[in-house]
């Protein structure tokens, strides 16, 4: 756990303060239809919760289908194919 001076301490509590006015002063300039309908829009994205996280894959890799023409070829099953010699 990061320990933080005294000071800084102060000053972020300070910005949390600072920013609850802009907030305030914020949501007191917007019309009332506009300001519930803003709320109402919040309460549902924090209901919904964090989107799922996403699997770690290289860019461009499966689920993500290839583009048109770049279709992988499909393995050749010659049954006629030369015999291998060990």
């Amino acid at each position: 756990m990061t320990k933080h001076s005294k000071s800084e301490r102060e000053r972020r509590a300070a910005e949390s303060v600072r920013v609850a006015e802009i907030e305030a002063a914020w949501m007191g300039s917007v019309p009332a239809a506009t300001a519930k309908q803003f709320t109402l829009a919040v309460e549902a994205a924090r209901a919904r919760g964090p989107e799922p996280r996403r699997p770690d894959m290289a860019p461009g890799t499966l689920p993500n289908p290839p583009r048109p023409g770049h279709e992988p070829k499909i393995p050749k099953d010659d049954p006629r194919g030369r015999p291998r010699r060990d």
